[in-house]
């Protein structure tokens, strides 16, 4: 699977029309495949799209004050002109455990697990640095496949905007922006901002940016 970093929406050409997960089928309006740098250090991950997300084709498209994007602005990761609806990032990968909709429910666990040769096939070929579970479902779904940390032990509010050991890579879980008080939001922006400044990068073997 090649990258094609002339388009930042599905820029791996994963299927976008997966019927994998038939009752989804009925109530997305499309798939929602991943979106960004590919070379990215920082990589976002959701529970499933937003019902923003899921008319425009990108992850954490939404609207709100506290959101994703606005995080992102702050910390210089987006450009603040750039479309709404088409972001400009800059070293930054969104994606979603779930790549479908269904807008009176989670996704089940067989869904996601549907979907995780797609969330597997992103993280092998990103091969970040930083991940960046957004949410309890994507905290302890992360955490059980690339973590020693038993997933019982991962909690969103204890670990927000704290660095946890993975395989190759460290996770910083994030509540959701939109259930996050101001003071999270300052927290997690502070201790961020100050792991962008460090020398995070892992001796793996990156290719070059």
């Amino acid at each position: 699977m090649d990258a094609d970093q002339q388009t930042w929406a599905n820029p791996f050409g994963m299927d976008e029309e997966c019927r994998n997960c038939p009752a989804l089928c009925e109530t997305r309006t499309q798939v929602v495949h991943g979106y960004g740098d590919v070379g990215a250090d920082f990589l976002f991950v959701g529970e499933r799209p937003s019902a923003s997300a899921d008319e425009a084709g990108v992850p954490f498209v939404d609207e709100g004050e506290t959101t994703l994007r606005r995080l992102l602005e702050r910390l210089g990761l987006c450009a603040v002109d750039s479309d709404p609806e088409r972001p400009d990032l800059e070293n930054v990968y969104l994606t979603n455990l779930t790549r479908c909709r269904d807008p009176e429910r989670p996704p089940t666990d067989d869904e996601v697990g549907n979907c995780e040769p797609f969330l597997n096939a992103e993280i092998r070929m990103i091969n970040p640095e930083i991940i960046v579970p957004v949410g309890q479902r994507a905290l302890r779904e992360i955490g059980r496949e690339y973590t020693t940390t038993p997933a019982d032990d991962l909690d969103v509010e204890t670990h927000h905007g704290e660095s946890i050991r993975g395989r190759g890579f460290e996770l910083v879980p994030m509540i959701d922006p939109r259930e996050q008080t101001d003071a999270q939001t300052q927290a997690w922006l502070e201790g961020f901002a100050e792991l962008m400044a460090s020398d995070y990068r892992q001796t793996k073997g990156r290719r070059e940016r």
